[in-house]
């Protein structure tokens, strides 16, 4: 399986344009080794031809500019890309569709509840109809287990995985959280039987994740903050990591905590907020998680497992 990471940042990207904070000042001017990164999303494939975007970010054209291998090499225009499969419907993981409104008819795979968001509360759905087209499949969370393949990409098994997080501020669900908000994906390659799980947006760690952590070759998971209170230390917000849908990475009960229990897959962390100590490379928080074998993704990234 062929996965490479198009954008590894949280929402803002790194650094964030508005913000001085210590980590987007010192790589504005070069007084921290960090690299910039662009909002979260990856690409997978099974054959190294045909790609399953999973998520959208509104940097998704610099994105797919920077890496040949979504791109079509026959033809005036095309693309390598099958289809588009959304874990949420938070801005920066859905408003880059709106980049790909140039193509033909775009296959959009999300929940009920994504899918009701996106054409409601940001009505982008309808307004990539007045454009390219778009074909919605479902992810059926009610159908038993929920697995499913990208048409032009079946060599990829996907599985759809409920998690307890935050749906998007504009949301009507964003206090009254939903089963479809948000999801995790577990991606088998078919010809391998290797797979990987992908859960940037992992709010809390369920029991019913334990053996999709402990039977995976590879899992990139959420690493948005190092620290619960980590906006208001930095002083530059007044929410905690868990009221914004994100688990922290260092401390009791913290995602470094929990990874330590599983000793199988290659241990990956995205979607990592501007504020994160991990980002400068010489910092104590990016020595702890390298000290427990954990990587830290970053844009371009190819991972084949």
């Amino acid at each position: 399986m062929h996965i490479r990471v198009l954008g590894s940042a949280a929402g803002g990207g790194f650094p964030q344009w508005n913000c001085h904070c210590e980590n987007c000042l010192g790589v504005k001017q070069g007084t921290i080794e960090a690299k910039p990164r662009t909002q979260s999303s990856i690409a997978v494939s099974s054959n190294g031809k045909d790609w399953v975007l999973i998520n959208a970010s509104p940097d998704i054209r610099a994105q797919i500019l920077g890496n040949d291998v979504l791109a079509a090499q026959d033809g005036l225009r095309g693309t390598t890309i099958r289809g588009v499969v959304l874990i949420d419907a938070q801005l920066d993981h859905t408003s880059g569709l709106l980049f790909l409104r140039e193509g033909s008819l775009l296959p959009v795979y999300c929940t009920e509840t994504v899918r009701r968001d996106l054409t409601v509360g940001f009505p982008l759905f309808a307004l990539l109809k007045s454009y390219c087209g778009l074909e919605h499949h479902l992810i059926d969370l009610k159908a038993g287990e929920c697995r499913f393949t990208v048409n032009g990409a079946e060599g990829l098994s996907m599985k759809a995985i409920a998690l307890k997080s935050k749906a998007p501020p504009y949301s009507p669900n964003r206090e009254n959280p939903q089963v479809g908000d948000n999801i995790a994906l577990h991606i088998t390659d078919k010809a391998s039987g290797k797979s990987v799980l992908y859960a940037p947006g992992l709010g809390t760690f369920e029991p019913h994740l334990e053996p999709y952590f402990a039977s995976s070759d590879c899992v990139l998971v959420d690493g948005t903050f190092w620290l619960e209170d980590e906006m208001i230390r930095a002083g530059v917000g007044r929410k905690y990591a868990s009221e914004m849908g994100h688990l922290y990475l260092y401390g009791e009960g913290g995602m470094i905590e929990i990874l330590k229990n599983f000793p199988k897959p290659r241990k990956i962390l995205i979607h990592i907020n501007n504020t994160n100590p991990i980002l400068n490379e010489r910092s104590t928080a990016r020595n702890r998680v390298s000290d427990e074998r954990i990587e830290v993704a970053y844009d371009g990234m190819d991972i084949k497992i």
